[in-house]
């Protein structure tokens, strides 16, 4: 994992991301507050894969780590 990518806060939502990452696709997902939606992306410099999940009603929704 690159120092850009190991500086992402986890679990937290409105963290910022970092610019090498690449948006892959959008996906929609059911949580107990409703549907979500769940954005992958890719670093280029490192290829680590990171799904952000946007829940307005979960502080600690957010960046999570898919694949190093």
């Amino acid at each position: 994992m690159c120092d850009s990518c190991a500086g992402i806060q986890l679990n937290w939502r409105r963290a910022p991301g970092h610019a090498e990452l690449a948006q892959r696709r959008n996906r929609k997902e059911e949580r107990a507050s409703g549907l979500v939606t769940v954005t992958r992306y890719q670093c280029e410099r490192c290829a680590t894969i990171w799904d952000y999940e946007n829940d307005t009603q979960n502080l600690h929704a957010g960046w999570s780590v898919v694949k190093i």
